[in-house]
């Protein structure tokens, strides 16, 4: 009890003895104390999503290639820059909200204009302005006094006394020839006036030791000799006062000042002298995946007019959208590019990558895209949403810069452990269709081997089944089965179970889909435009109407439920009811009067009366319908044969509209189903004793100054809402059509899934229930552990170099595969 304390001990306790929501409060606080920095950066990248502006745009870029990358934290300089920056920033847009500038004269018509140079800059007048920038200013606060508390805020400082003689962040190497031995250009006063600038050569070498950033670091110093190397940057052979006090030596004085302290920077970088090995391309890939779904379900965020598409209505009409199509492949291709780099292990590769993406990123998305879209980047959601994630990978990719890649690359991450989880997730990767293949084909490219690529497939097949082999051979151990003992129920009924409901749902897949997806999910599909045309013989229609709009009604509730009661006690009308709502059903209030004149020649006007007055012809009356909705046009032409009718002539003629005696009809059918997919039909199931409904035919004549006009006037007898006035009532039965995102799939029919849904699955699931003899030799392996060794052995030779080892290891498995009685050996119990 040496370090025992009281006062400790009844903190502890008292610690302890608070209430749970306390002790969460505290265990967030101290979360966000310990990860101050990222903090920080979290509030500048939002205070840069959303204003999107150049004067914000500076932070972020300097967060990736700066502060991230910095070893083995963020030097003080980088948290005076941003601090100071900030203040300039909040300065600058406070002055620019004056409304004495000619651009805050129209600020409510050029908000929203993306290339606007205010709202480029970042100068605009807005509400709100700098709220976003005092968070940022705030938190950039917060992490100074959380350094200064822990005493790292002047460490750099310190630092630079210390070492002030030995080793500054300006100094300029000077080697001659091939000579290893280097001088630097020592005592260069930054701060003092060009005529003071002075340059000195050390005669002997001396060892220059890289600054420490942190007192408490265990990172051990760099040697002398890469030291050397690494300060070796420019060689002068002329060095002279008169040349630096010159204006051309002035200006490359000052370039210098800039571009070493940079270069030095990503020297230290590429080629540090210790490595925190670490792996984080799994969370880089995983971030690109979000990225990548991102823009399958959200591209018309990315293109022009496009905000009310659909990826599966634009791809169900063999349309591929532009804006889609450049995102996914610059998508994919910095994948394969990352791939790449990541089995190359090139860190100096990786650097050039983040520096070309970050600025090539931050270009596009605030410059460019804002231009496609024809709308600023604050008020696109979607492609705001993309930038964080892609931000989250940068901050990734500087991680895995920093502590440099692994010197080993052995199997897919998901094989690390051996239980349920890691198994269906592994199988899963595999289902995807491509992706196995296509990450073995970059592995071989991108991999140092002598095996060939069906070789290299082979090693990788052969892995993937023993890595599943030894998942289920330890689940057996976990959760043994006693020998002579029956199967449990609830294995039986679980998985048996489960594959019998499976089975019977992929059978019956296409009847349950086709049923439910209207029944269901099905949209109402109203009628747009009804028409009605009639027309006597193969002469002139001599009727045309249609109903629209107010023409078209739609049924209450209280004249639904009359419109059932008309029909209790019909068993057929009833049953066809029942798959309709009053939302499904449109009565058309048509005119009786004809649209058009009736023009007839003369001479087809005396044959027409021929042939009525002809009692041993038949006669035809033509009645067509059409019925629009929703863009389908569902028509057809009913023909009735009747016996001829007496007389259609009009009456004679006074000077007003004379009707002639009325003619009867029974041709109307009253009742019409529309369905989505065919022609409109009568539905025969609600008319009296299967007879259509009669309608009256008149022939109206009108002589007046400006001459002779006929027309025919129409009217229903029947009619369930009557009316004075000559009209025709018509019933439509519309059916409900599969929503958008799924009318693709129902357009195959019924017929159509079975043969491209069913069949297809049947298949593969034949295949697995009768091809399993033939998999005995490889299934059923007791102990695969040897066999797994084996194939990692191969994995890490690989890496090592040793490629003639790779070889007989290959050659090895090989063999154990074609040897039978090898193969049990190798894979007994121990």
């Amino acid at each position: 009890r040496m370090f025992h304390d009281d006062e400790l001990e009844e903190s502890e306790k008292f610690y302890v003895g608070q209430p749970r929501v306390l002790l969460l409060i505290y265990a967030l606080y101290n979360t966000l104390v310990a990860r101050s920095e990222m903090v920080c950066y979290f509030v500048i990248i939002l205070n840069h999503m959303v204003s999107a502006s150049m004067i914000t745009l500076v932070l972020p870029i300097l967060i990736f290639l700066w502060a991230m990358l910095s070893v083995p934290r963020p030097s003080k300089r980088f948290w005076m820059t941003a601090i100071v920056y900030t203040e300039v920033t909040i300065v600058i847009k406070y002055f620019f909200q004056f409304g004495f500038f000619p651009w805050n004269k129209y600020v409510d018509y050029t908000k929203d204009k993306p290339y606007h140079p205010p709202n480029i800059i970042g100068i605009e007048k807005k509400e709100g302005y700098v709220h976003y920038d005092l968070v940022q200013l705030l938190a950039l606060f917060f992490h100074r006094s959380i350094l200064k508390c822990h005493g790292l805020w002047d460490e750099d400082e310190k630092g630079d006394s210390s070492s002030n003689k030995e080793d500054t962040d300006d100094e300029l190497s000077v080697t001659g020839g091939r000579r290893d031995s280097s001088a630097s250009l020592k005592s260069v006063n930054l701060a003092a006036s060009v005529e003071s600038i002075h340059v000195h050569f050390p005669e002997q070498q001396t060892a220059i030791r890289r600054k420490s950033s942190s007192s408490v670091s265990q990172l051990s110093h760099r040697s002398s000799f890469s030291s050397h190397r690494s300060k070796r940057v420019f060689v002068f052979y002329h060095a002279s006062y008169s040349v630096v006090k010159s204006h051309y030596g002035l200006c490359c004085f000052r370039t210098l000042q800039v571009y070493v302290p940079i270069r030095q920077f990503f020297y230290n970088l590429i080629h540090p002298d210790y490595s925190a090995v670490t792996d984080v391309y799994v969370l880089m890939f995983l971030a690109d995946t979000v990225d990548f779904i991102i823009i399958v379900f959200g591209f018309w965020a990315f293109g022009k007019h496009s905000a009310a598409a659909d990826i599966t209505s634009s791809l169900s009409e063999d349309q591929v959208p532009e804006a889609f199509l450049v995102m996914v492949l610059i998508q994919f291709g910095t994948m394969v590019v990352d791939r790449a780099l990541y089995l190359k292990k090139t860190v100096m590769g990786k650097v050039i990558f983040q520096v070309i993406l970050v600025f090539g990123i931050h270009f596009w998305m605030f410059f460019i895209l804002p231009g496609v879209t024809e709308r600023k980047f604050s008020h696109n959601t979607v492609a705001q949403l993309w930038y964080f994630v892609k931000c989250v990978y940068f901050g990734l990719s500087a991680y895995q810069i920093r502590c440099g890649y692994p010197t080993r690359v052995l199997g897919n991450f998901l094989t690390k452990s051996y239980n349920y989880v890691n198994l269906f997730l592994f199988q899963g990767f595999r289902l995807v269709p491509f992706l196995t293949e296509l990450r073995a084909v970059m592995d071989w490219v991108w991999t140092d081997t002598t095996l060939s690529l069906s070789s290299w497939i082979c090693v990788e097949d052969i892995y993937a089944h023993i890595f599943i082999l030894k998942c289920w051979r330890e689940s057996e151990k976990r959760y043994p089965q006693p020998r002579g003992q029956k199967k449990k129920k609830v294995v039986k009924y679980g998985m048996g179970g489960m594959i019998i409901v499976l089975l019977i749902c992929i059978v019956w897949f296409p009847l349950l889909f086709m049923s439910l997806i209207k029944s269901v999910a099905g949209i109402t599909n109203k009628p747009l435009d009804v028409s009605i045309t009639i027309t006597l013989g193969g002469y002139q229609p001599i009727f045309t109407m249609s109903a629209q709009q107010s023409q078209l009604k739609d049924l209450n509730q209280t004249g639904f439920n009359a419109f059932l009661a008309s029909y209790r006690g019909n068993t057929g009308a009833l049953q066809f009811l029942e798959g309709y709502g009053k939302e499904d059903i449109t009565l058309a209030d048509l005119e009786g009067n004809s649209n058009s004149l009736w023009t007839i020649s003369p001479p087809s006007r005396e044959k027409m009366i021929q042939g009525l007055l002809d009692f041993s012809a038949e006669f035809t009356v033509v009645l067509s319908w059409s019925i629009q909705s929703s863009g389908l046009c569902n028509c057809i032409i009913c023909l009735h044969i009747y016996p001829p009718v007496t007389t259609l002539e009009p009456c004679s003629q006074r000077p007003t509209a004379l009707k002639s005696h009325n003619n009867n009809i029974k041709v109307y059918p009253y009742y019409i189903k529309a369905p989505s997919d065919s022609l409109a039909k009568p539905i025969k199931q609600l008319l009296t004793d299967c007879r259509w409904e009669n309608i009256t035919v008149s022939l109206v004549k009108n002589v007046s100054d400006e001459g002779v006009r006929e027309w025919w006037v129409l009217n229903q007898l029947g009619k369930r809402y009557k009316t004075s006035e000559e009209s025709l009532e018509l019933f439509i039965f519309s059916d409900k059509v599969s929503p958008p995102s799924l009318g693709f799939l129902a357009g195959y029919g019924i017929m159509g899934l079975y043969a491209s849904v069913v069949l297809v699955i049947g298949k593969f699931v034949r295949e697995f229930f009768s091809g399993i003899s033939h998999s005995i030799m490889f299934e059923e392996l007791p102990n695969v552990d040897r066999i797994l060794k084996l194939c990692t052995d191969i994995f890490l030779v690989r890496e090592t170099g040793e490629l003639e080892l790779e070889e007989d290891l290959y050659a090895k498995l090989i063999f154990l595969y074609r040897s039978p009685e090898t193969m049990i050996k190798w894979t007994r119990e121990k």
